[in-house]
């Protein structure tokens, strides 16, 4: 998804390397604040703690304790600098009222061989399948932006061509 130059940057030409923006809903973003300020108050605090305590039972080189201690913590760090770096380029996604075609944040029942599902559209960071939360950059979110309730879209799937039939197409309440 990042942008690409047309032509490779010339010796000692800076390299700028363009960051798109992350679309995200608000309930998106309030459950990343969560998570951060979760990980940051709470959790490195306890790591830091149980390094400092599997330091102190001896020769490191053998201290598997302090071993997993410092791979959690890598792990946690990690974690932040996605959460953070998510919510530096985060766009909020403004969700019409009252959506008559599908575009990102809507909410969509759609009927297919499988029966009658329902589907938000979200951006890539907030997609949980399990949750009826999927991607607007998926097959099956590609297929559903820009059509209307009663409409018939046709996708390709690795099994072979579906038929989605669009039932209904909201926004927030």
């Amino acid at each position: 998804m990042c942008a690409r130059l047309s032509r490779q940057p010339a010796f000692g030409e800076p390299h700028l390397a363009v960051h798109p923006d992350i679309p995200i809903t608000a309930e998106g973003r309030k459950a990343l604040e969560t998570e951060l300020d979760q990980l940051v108050r709470v959790k490195r605090p306890a790591v830091v703690a149980l390094i400092a305590q599997t330091r102190e039972q001896g020769d490191l080189r053998e201290n598997a304790g302090y071993h997993q201690a410092r791979e959690d913590q890598s792990i946690m760090e990690g974690r932040i600098a996605e959460i953070e770096e998510t919510l530096r380029r985060a766009v909020l996604i403004d969700v019409p009222r009252n959506a008559k075609v599908v575009e990102l944040g809507c909410t969509v029942t759609v009927h297919d061989e499988f029966g009658e599902t329902t589907l938000q559209l979200v951006g890539p960071t907030e997609t949980d399948p399990a949750a009826g939360r999927i991607s607007a950059g998926s097959p099956v979110g590609k297929a559903l932006l820009g059509h209307r309730a009663g409409d018939k879209v046709r996708l390709n799937t690795p099994g072979g061509a579906r038929e989605i039939e669009i039932l209904t197409v909201s926004g927030r309440s």
